[in-house]
């Protein structure tokens, strides 16, 4: 008798569990595909590296201040593969013909310093009416950024879908766009280096044979 119940009562209770299963939603968390990285990409582009030196009327030579802001200007000529550089000269000012002397002296101490001859181009701007414009030094180079950062389309509070705000990360991938020597390292990976195959032998055979420097030993927990 007891069997006969159970089979009575079994298909009631597998009709109501899935009466109950078919009334379920499935929820999709939507945070989980929201990347800042794709967000806030970091892009790499050319743009002019520039370098404004002014002139006054009065100014017959290239002064040490203006050779230092050079250097530092061209110090990462080199790394750029040696791009054109452009010297614009200001025409129509009341120190044209004085900008145009001081900007050959310019082309001249940007050759001793390793710029080629012919990699250094000289132009003019219209500086007319203008007091005393700078000349402009110029060359392309390749520099990692992001986007715009500040961006508040909405609420931060209206976040039914959890969500983070649109602003989310764009300070983070700016610093690192920043920071980053190489722009190229953001495409991938550098060729690997040959190693020092004579430097490393001797290396591991001194510390083989207990020859540790003081300091290392100083600096050590290990006793050789």
């Amino acid at each position: 008798m007891f069997d006969t119940l159970m089979r009575k009562l079994l298909p009631c209770a597998v009709g109501i569990a899935l009466a109950g299963c078919a009334g379920t939603d499935s929820v999709v968390v939507g945070a989980v595909p929201d990347d800042y990285r794709t967000n806030h990409p970091i892009v790499i582009s050319e743009r002019d590296k520039t370098l404004d030196l002014p002139v006054g009327t009065s100014t017959l030579q290239m002064t040490p201040d203006q050779a230092s802001a050079i250097r530092g200007f061209l110090s990462e000529y080199a790394d750029n593969g040696a791009p054109r550089v452009t010297v614009l000269s200001p025409s129509g000012s009341v120190n044209a013909a004085v900008a145009q002397s001081v900007a050959m002296q310019f082309a001249e101490f940007m050759r001793r310093e390793g710029v080629p001859a012919g990699h250094i181009q000289h132009l003019s701007y219209n500086a007319t009416g203008e007091g005393s414009p700078p000349i402009r030094l110029a060359y392309p180079v390749m520099e990692a950024s992001v986007g715009q950062c500040g961006r508040w389309p909405e609420d931060i509070l209206d976040n039914a879908d959890n969500r983070h705000f649109a602003n989310f990360g764009c300070s983070y991938q700016q610093n690192l766009a920043a920071q980053v020597a190489n722009p190229n390292d953001f495409l991938g990976p550098r060729k690997v280096t040959s190693i020092d195959a004579e430097n490393r032998a001797e290396a591991i055979g001194r510390y083989k044979r207990g020859q540790v420097s003081q300091i290392f030993r100083s600096q050590s927990e290990i006793n050789y």
